[in-house]
């Protein structure tokens, strides 16, 4: 059975369910998907494929998302490679396919990643910290969609089970 990484970076949980979604869809599609936060995962060992997402802060992913990248980025160069983002509180990840921020592009370019999604971002309108306080009075809500998340995994599933056959 193909069995696929799904790394995540996630500062308020959003980001992490919307793995968890991934994982569940990847499941129920027929690969054996295991959801990790990035900064858990010592290797690649044992995997055959890897998806790899962080929640947009000021158009970058947070930090862990970044460094385990750079840390298995030959690992990964040697997998396919599927990224995504979360981040937009609005509905236009649902309008419209949104271009990567250009560092994620970076990572997908040097990963040759055979595809990036952005989904839709969730900030409570109780978000604690002073930016974030700010932006959840204008903007605040969960904005993610799960059909189009498990749509993109199942997609992905499909394919390496195509690749595999």
């Amino acid at each position: 059975m193909i069995k696929v990484l799904v790394a995540y970076a996630s500062e308020r949980g959003g980001t992490a369910e919307i793995a968890d979604w991934i994982g569940a869809a990847l499941r129920q599609a027929g690969v054996d998907a295991d959801v990790r936060p990035a900064g858990e995962v010592p290797d690649l060992d044992g995997y055959d494929a890897a998806v790899v997402g962080g929640a947009l802060y000021a158009g970058r992913w947070p930090r862990q998302a970044r460094q385990f990248v750079r840390r298995h980025t030959d690992e990964l160069a040697q997998r396919p490679v599927w990224l995504f983002s979360s981040g937009p509180l609005d509905r236009s990840a649902e309008e419209r396919t949104i271009d990567p921020a250009p560092g994620v592009a970076r990572l997908a370019r040097r990963l040759t990643a055979r595809d990036h999604a952005t989904f839709g971002g969730r900030l409570a309108p109780d978000a604690k910290g002073f930016l974030a306080s700010k932006i959840a009075q204008r903007s605040g809500g969960d904005y993610r969609n799960r059909a189009h998340v498990t749509e993109w995994a199942t997609a992905i599933a499909h394919d390496l089970q195509s690749a595999a056959a």
